[in-house]
């Protein structure tokens, strides 16, 4: 009995242990290892266990995410706390900070030792024939290409405060994935690029980098942002973090970047080798083929979490979707509010869906991810439904009445068997593009093949986006096949028959 208590006493201690670390990154590669540096630090406690929720996006969804507490710290820069996330006009103090962010339940703390500060970059020769050597210089030039990735494009001490500053021209400005802009910029398709001060290719692409002049750029010290009371709920794992303060320097995570951007070694293996967990390798290129990255060992974990997604997702648009077809075809005065609905569903681009979700749900992961692709499958289910309906001929119709059915019966035993071929192709439908469209998901950390895709995006690695494109194409693939055997099953001969008019 005595037993009996203790572990009951021991089981909410046991819970609390099993609590992981929720660790954030941002989808370009000095997050991606940064977060693994995080992440690796607390596992090497043994007292915690931390998730790497890889690639969120961009700084706004990762600062959702921490306020809502979907995850519990993220390596940040200071001139983005300041500047984008909390609004001000100048540089602040860690200590001012703080103050300012303590009514948030965040706070701010362990400096890592480095800098990294936006800069504009060009390449040495294009600079040395223009006679480019600061942004300033930009100012007189006409033409030239901007090639800007897209948070700097869009943040409030990016690019619209940077053309008003310098007086630069908006005309030929689009943008770019970061991932992307030095393959850009080396082909000849734009003249000026925005790039981090520890980005390893900008001496492997012979860049220039630009001198701000004008002082507009302010320090980029990486530090962490964190829920206050993570310190509280995770000593442990916390004393461990504290121990990284000032010890990356800015050559250090310049070759960590190189070390992924240029020899191709995954992000979990660079942070091993930083914190000496995993031994060290030479300087050579170790690019991932794409055998080695499409089996890698987050194939079952990424499977599994595209098909949760899909599948779930699926059955919600299938219960949710056929009462709203039939109740299209039974009610003509909603008829064109139901349709209509499900179309301008269609049309909503889909990370600007994901966004509204977050909000709404106040989380991120695998909910809003689910509840997105719900919606967007609505639209062949519903219209699919509808139809079927519509075509059943009405003298079958007439006949059960005849017979004296009940409306109810009549839509069970007559009209859905009836439809069943074009209801099923509708659900075929949505399952197919939902597989495809469940790759956005990894914007969002909630997994899937998609991680494999933003995170070769971040660092340019074909075989990395293959590794999650092909999957995803075969999945895509099965499901159809699937379907198709489903057709053959469940529909009765006779109605496979049918000809092309949808005379029975």
């Amino acid at each position: 009995m005595r037993a009996t208590w203790l572990l009951l006493a021991l089981l909410p201690l046991a819970g609390w242990a099993q609590n992981p670390v929720q660790v954030g990154s941002k989808r370009f590669t000095e997050s991606y290892i940064l977060g693994e540096i995080v992440a690796q630090t607390i596992d090497a406690t043994g007292a915690s266990k931390a998730v790497h929720r890889r690639g969120l996006g961009n700084t706004a969804i990762l600062f959702a995410a921490l306020q809502s507490g979907a995850i519990d710290v993220y390596p940040e820069y200071t001139g983005t706390i300041v500047f984008e996330l909390l609004g001000l006009k100048r540089p602040q103090s860690i200590g001012e900070l703080n103050r300012r962010l303590e009514s948030r339940g965040l706070a701010v703390s362990v400096p890592l030792g480095f800098s990294n500060s936006y800069a504009l970059a060009m390449t040495e020769r294009q600079a040395a024939v223009l006679g480019v050597r600061s942004i300033s210089d930009l100012v007189h030039l006409s033409g030239l290409r901007f090639g800007l990735s897209q948070e700097f494009f869009n943040r409030r001490d990016g690019w619209p405060a940077l053309k008003d500053a310098y007086g630069l021209s908006t005309g030929n400005v689009r943008g770019l994935d970061h991932g992307l802009a030095y393959e850009a910029i080396a082909g000849g398709q734009v003249d000026v690029v925005d790039v981090y001060a520890t980005d390893a290719k900008i001496v492997r692409y012979g860049l220039r980098v630009l001198i701000d002049d004008r002082g507009f750029f302010p320090a980029y010290d990486a530090v962490l942002l964190y829920r206050r009371d993570l310190p509280e709920r995770f000593p442990d794992a916390w004393a461990a973090l504290q121990a990284l303060e000032g010890h990356i320097s800015a050559a250090r995570m310049t070759a960590m970047n190189a070390a992924s951007e240029i020899s191709g070694r995954p992000f979990a293996r660079i942070a091993g080798e930083f914190l000496g967990a995993a031994p060290s390798v030479d300087g050579k290129e170790h690019r991932r083929n794409f055998l080695d990255s499409l089996f890698g060992d987050d194939f079952l974990r990424l499977t599994g979490q595209h098909c949760m997604l899909v599948f779930a997702s699926l059955a919600l648009s299938v219960g949710v979707g056929l009462p709203l077809g039939i109740g299209a075809q039974r009610a003509p005065r909603w008829r064109h509010v139901i349709l209509g609905g499900v179309g301008i569903l269609q049309t909503v681009p889909a990370l600007a869906l994901l966004a509204f979700l977050i909000a709404a749900l106040d989380r991120i992961g695998t909910l809003p991810a689910i509840m997105a692709l719900f919606l967007y499958a609505l639209l062949p289910i519903v219209r699919n439904t509808y139809t079927g309906l519509v075509e059943v001929r009405p003298s079958l119709r007439e006949s059960a009445v005849a017979l004296g059915l009940p409306r109810s019966t009549q839509l069970l035993l007559i009209e859905l068997p009836l439809a069943a071929r074009s209801i099923l192709a509708g659900i075929k439908t949505s399952a197919v593009v939902n597989v495809g469209t469940a790759t956005i998901a990894a914007f969002i950390g909630a997994g899937g093949y998609g991680e494999r895709i933003v995170a070769g995006l971040a660092v340019n690695d074909s075989a990395m986006l293959l590794a999650g494109a092909v999957p995803a194409a075969a999945m895509a693939l099965l499901v159809q096949g699937g379907f198709d055997a489903l057709d053959r099953v469940a529909i009765p001969r006779g109605l496979r028959g049918q000809t092309e008019d949808g005379r029975h």
